[in-house]
């Protein structure tokens, strides 16, 4: 990372660069209604390297449970630890907010955000089968749970 990486709030105004980021990086990307949603009810989050947004993110807060509902990392952008800045930031954002669990879906394929969530401390405890779309099909999703420390 070269610049300074900061995270400030989600809002409407962000949703252009929000999209075209997913868009980039996703074969089955979140829809504007979606995110639309999303900022009513969820922990919205983008993430700027400089003056770049280069990802976000979404959680679900319920009692004490916290779901990772969305992590997005420009391609341009991955395999320099920023996905790991916004992760831990979005688990900070979560703790802060009385969640003590987090679980997540990552589809099975996606190796290197597997591997991420597992550095963090996630653990692989189920698979939801034909959980998400796939180009030709379904893909299984693999469910993980972490717990969060102060």
């Amino acid at each position: 990372m070269s610049a300074a990486v900061s995270f400030r709030p989600m809002t409407e105004a962000d949703l252009d660069a929000v999209l075209a980021l997913e868009q980039a990086a996703f074969s089955h990307p979140w829809s504007r209604g979606i995110f639309l949603d999303g900022l009513k009810s969820y922990d919205c989050w983008v993430m700027f390297e400089g003056e770049r947004q280069v990802g976000h993110g979404v959680i679900q807060i319920i009692l004490d449970e916290a779901h990772l509902l969305n992590i997005t990392v420009h391609p341009g952008c991955q395999g320099r630890g920023l996905g790991l800045h916004l992760l831990e930031h979005l688990m900070r954002r979560a703790y802060a907010r009385d969640a003590r669990e987090c679980f997540l879906e990552v589809r099975a394929s996606n190796l290197s955000a597997y591997r991420l969530y597992e550095r963090y401390g996630f653990n692989e405890i189920g698979r939801r089968r034909d959980y998400y779309p796939a180009p030709g099909g379904r893909e299984d999703a693999l469910v993980m749970a972490c717990t969060l420390l102060d």
